[in-house]
């Protein structure tokens, strides 16, 4: 009876455990499935209180994001928003291609320190070199590790803080409507960043002479040029180069057209 019994406790926690394995299993199958579908999407390495925060942001701004954590209960959190996620190490190959590094358009390294930081971002230079990767600071001179790991821009979040509260000081007014343009999507006016690429109709003319100013009714605040110069309140004989991005403030609905225009080709 003993025997008998002890056989039958140890069949039903096998067919249990199998169960367990085989759900996750398949849920794991499931959620690669999906991130394979997508392309042109970013990777939030880490789902901490900033990693929280810049995913609402990119869920409020419907942009594709992929999230890579290893932590059980921030996982349960990730899953019940429905948000896409691989259970990974952040700072290995093997889970940056897992969340589609190659395909990625940019990569967000918030992990619990800045060593974790520095081994993703090599990491995710390595496996594709145009990624454009942002990475958090924690420490004063992690900074110029993380850019000598490739990170594109480096974020220091108590610098950042102090000189918002800074200019929340002394210019309260000027960050209420900045903040607004940027996070507020109910607002009719926007603040938007447009690529030019060398096939639209706009490349390779001024400013007065593209329909930017005179059909859309768009203002171009500044002009990031592929080498990294900013011109800022740009004159209407600024030549629109192919691979500039154009700064641009406008109605949303203007907006779009731009960017429509900028994709269109000759």
């Amino acid at each position: 009876l003993i025997i008998s019994g002890v056989m039958t406790i140890a069949y039903i926690g096998g067919k249990f455990a199998q169960i367990i394995l085989e759900t996750q299993l398949l849920r794991r199958n499931k959620m690669s499935k999906k991130i394979q579908l997508i392309g042109n999407h970013y990777i939030v390495c880490g789902y901490g209180r900033m990693g929280r925060e810049i995913c609402d942001g990119l869920l409020e701004s419907g942009a594709p994001f992929v999230i890579v954590e290893n932590d059980e209960k921030k996982i349960e959190v990730i899953k019940s928003k429905g948000m896409l996620y691989f259970e990974g190490d952040a700072t290995l190959d093997e889970s940056l291609e897992s969340a589609g590094i190659d395909r990625a358009r940019g990569l967000v390294a918030v992990l619990r320190t800045d060593a974790e930081n520095v081994f993703a971002t090599l990491s995710a230079k390595e496996l594709n070199k145009k990624v454009f990767v942002v990475a958090r600071a924690i420490e004063d001179g992690a900074e110029s590790k993380l850019k000598k790991a490739g990170a594109d821009r480096v974020v220091l979040p108590y610098e950042l803080g102090g000189n918002r509260m800074v200019q929340l000081l002394l210019r309260p007014g000027v960050i209420d409507f900045i903040d607004g343009l940027a996070r507020d999507k109910h607002r009719s006016i926007s603040l938007e960043e447009i690529t030019v690429p060398g096939t639209s109709p706009i490349a390779g003319k001024t400013l007065i002479e593209s329909p930017i100013r005179r059909d859309l009714n768009i203002i171009i605040v500044a002009v990031l040029k592929d080498n990294g110069q900013f011109i800022y309140n740009p004159k209407s004989t600024t030549i629109i180069e192919a691979g500039d991005k154009l700064i641009a403030i406008g109605e949303q609905s203007d907006l779009l057209k731009l960017t429509e225009l900028c994709k269109v080709a000759q």
